[in-house]
């Protein structure tokens, strides 16, 4: 069946003119934000936890100017605020409790009295909420590490568990990379038990109910009381050596922040001082991760410069651009030399294969992942560079592939429930399965490589019809959310010879069907929790252009590819950009998510160039 957006009659040609004349003005807009370093680095914006926990951070180690750090970062907190006195994890969310805390304590900390009116709008919602504690176990920890909440009220990590071997049901490398990392670090801080005092308490913040306590927590206390003396020595320092020995050359932890300042936290209570070389690269790495502008000063959680660089060529050249253009050659020849050849932690479960791929940063040489490498590795065979690091990749990306079929981000068959029923884990993803978003552009890459009827690819493509939904979606882990899986999946399948399978039509039906009156396509992100939100948001030019992507790839033509397209043209800024404060990047689906701000100038362009370049 051919559905009205499937079918293939063209846009106006008025409006193909307009089109064009739209992918020029953000072609050149986009080519400006390139670093003569030949990378792109949109800014990428979270949520106020991140800098009410950098003020937490230097408050414990007491590093030189934290006091003004604390008052500029108090600035942007600030604004962030809702009128009704909350604070929500991403832009036009509902306020959220756990992030409101945060917020109070680290304007508490910065000099606001309790007493002033958006102090008392935020306590009141915190108690209304259900008060302190409710809250998630990492801002219990960080109070506790404040001396505002007893470490007796959080769970326990055990350090030992670092003595498991690899194989075992609850060791370490069960988790996700990102989980793992955070668990070491505080394996260590729930055992030392660090603190500083802030100068106040926070009655206005609690409600007198007691948290319910786990029965694993119950029994973990108990021993945490007396552990074994020589065993917890023994885990303490293997701990330690674990974090130490992961430590990025920027000074991070896996570029991310969560690992990032505990790890800190536990190397300081172990007795590392902040001159100590690992303290001092990783306070150093923190400034290249911090913003201070007129807005206040605010920390990325996390950078995406090869991802953000990658993205970038490829819609370039999507827009007419030639491989052998300035920009282009640069930003290949940066991408080449970001290639990853030594072993990360995905080696303990794949330890014979040859290290390769790419990362999503800087410097996390630690954690290439699946993702990146394939977006990247088309990239440069787009551009015709780097022929042995594409190879390198290829393998390296094959050999990651898990049992089902599919790939996850950073591990293979990173798929365990046990560790989700923890006591500390209610707060993001913990493990790393198969996504569709990122087993569609490893199969999207396989398939410009001439390898779909390989069976890697086979296998691949068979986890993806399965995983599709049944009102013709697919899930979108790292991007907002069906719409990104959809706009992903649909160029894989039609590029892997499948453009007249089912599930491609049924796609394209769904796409239609959540289509904006005004012709754009936007899906909120309390997606992830409540399925009636599913496509369903204001318009933003990022997942507009998701859309048109794999309308475009299933045929699209017709009233809905015209209307998303005018959409484009209509709302595109004098200086060739888009305006995006909605956040349509996702970290833990549920929990936390990002705003890639190149995003709003990178998918438009490749969207245009497709359409109008046919």
């Amino acid at each position: 069946m051919v559905t009205e957006a499937s079918s293939s009659s063209p846009a106006s040609p008025r409006l193909l003119d307009a089109a064009r004349e739209t992918l020029a003005r953000a072609t050149d807009h986009l080519l400006s934000l390139q670093h003569p370093e030949g990378w792109w680095k949109g800014e990428l914006e979270t949520n106020v936890t991140i800098d009410a926990e950098d003020v937490f951070l230097r408050r414990y180690l007491g590093t030189p100017g934290a006091a003004e750090a604390a008052r500029r970062s108090a600035e942007w907190i600030r604004s962030r605020q809702r009128p009704d006195g909350t604070w929500a994890t991403y832009f036009g969310g509902p306020g959220d409790l756990s992030t409101t805390v945060e917020a109070y304590v680290a304007l508490r900390i910065a000099g606001d009295p309790p007493e002033a009116a958006h102090m008392r709008r935020a306590a009141a919602f915190v108690r209304e909420a259900g008060g302190v504690e409710a809250s998630r176990v990492f801002t219990r920890m960080w109070l506790s590490l404040l001396s505002l909440w007893s470490w007796d009220d959080v769970p326990v990590l055990p350090p030992e568990q670092i003595l498991l071997p690899p194989a075992a049901p609850l060791s370490i490398y069960a988790f996700g990379c990102w989980a793992r990392q955070t668990i070491v670090a505080l394996q260590i801080v729930t055992a030392l038990r660090p603190r500083t005092t802030v100068g106040f308490d926070i009655p206005e913040l609690v409600t007198g109910r007691r948290p319910r306590v786990h029965p694993v927590d119950r029994v973990l206390h108990a021993y945490a009381r007396r552990p074994i003396p020589a065993l917890r020595r023994r885990a303490l320092a293997a701990a330690e050596r674990w974090v130490v020995e992961r430590q990025e050359r920027d000074g991070s932890w896996g570029g991310i922040q969560p690992p990032w300042v505990w790890s800190m936290i536990a190397l300081h209570a172990r007795g590392y001082g902040l001159d100590h070389p690992v303290m001092a690269r990783a306070l150093a790495g923190l400034d290249g991760f911090t913003i201070d502008d007129d807005e206040g000063r605010r920390v990325e959680a996390c950078q995406s410069p090869v991802w953000d660089t990658a993205l970038a060529v490829i819609a370039l050249l999507d827009a007419g651009l030639a491989p052998d253009h300035p920009a282009v050659a640069r930003a290949a020849e940066w991408l080449v030399g970001r290639e990853v050849r030594v072993r990360g932690d995905w080696a303990v479960r794949k330890p014979g294969l040859a290290p390769g791929g790419f990362p999503f940063e800087f410097a996390n040489d630690n954690y290439p992942d699946v993702d990146d490498t394939a977006v990247v590795v088309l990239a440069l065979r787009r551009a015709g560079a780097g022929a042995d690091a594409c190879e390198r990749g290829i393998e390296w990306m094959l050999g990651m592939q898990s049992g089902d079929g599919g790939w996850g981000a950073f591990d293979v068959d990173n798929t365990s429930e046990l560790v989700k029923r923890l006591p500390f884990c209610d707060f993001g993803a913990v493990t790393d399965p198969p996504s569709a978003d990122v087993t569609a552009h490893v199969l999207e890459l396989l398939a410009h490589e001439g390898r779909a009827g390989e069976r890697a690819a086979q296998r691949g493509l068979r986890w993806l019809l399965r995983e599709q939904e049944r009102d013709g979606s697919w899930f979108g882990r790292w991007g907002a959310n069906h719409v990104y899986g959809t706009g992903a999946v649909l160029p894989a399948l039609v590029a892997c010879g499948l453009g007249r399978h089912e599930s491609v039509a049924r796609a394209v039906d769904w796409l239609a069907s959540v289509q904006n009156p005004g012709g754009g396509f936007g899906e909120d992100l309390r997606s992830y929790r409540e399925p009636s939100w599913r496509g369903r948001g204001v318009s933003t030019a990022s997942q507009t252009s998701w859309a048109l992507i794999g309308l475009h790839a299933a045929g699209g033509g017709g009233p809905v590819t015209e209307r998303a397209l005018r959409f484009l043209v209509e709302t595109q800024l004098p200086s060739g950009g888009w305006d995006e404060p909605y956040y349509t990047g996702t970290g833990f689906p549920g929990d936390f998510y990002l705003n890639y701000h190149l995003y709003r100038d990178v998918f438009p362009v490749m969207a245009l160039g497709r359409i109008v370049r046919g």
